[in-house]
């Protein structure tokens, strides 16, 4: 019984995506000139493949 209760716990666990890819950081840093001057470009952020999560400053 108990080994059955186990290989149902491994499905549960394989069939709710728990085994996705982990989250890969991503960054990046810019300059842009215009007519208001030099402005620096940040951003931070982090993707997985299917989803992506950022913030730019």
């Amino acid at each position: 019984m108990r080994k059955l209760f186990t290989l149902a716990a491994f499905v549960v666990v394989a069939a709710c995506g728990a085994d996705d890819p982990p989250f890969r950081p991503s960054g990046n840093v810019g300059i842009s000139v215009g007519p208001n001057g030099v402005t620096p470009n940040v951003g931070v952020g982090a993707t997985n493949g299917t989803f992506n999560v950022g913030l730019s400053l």
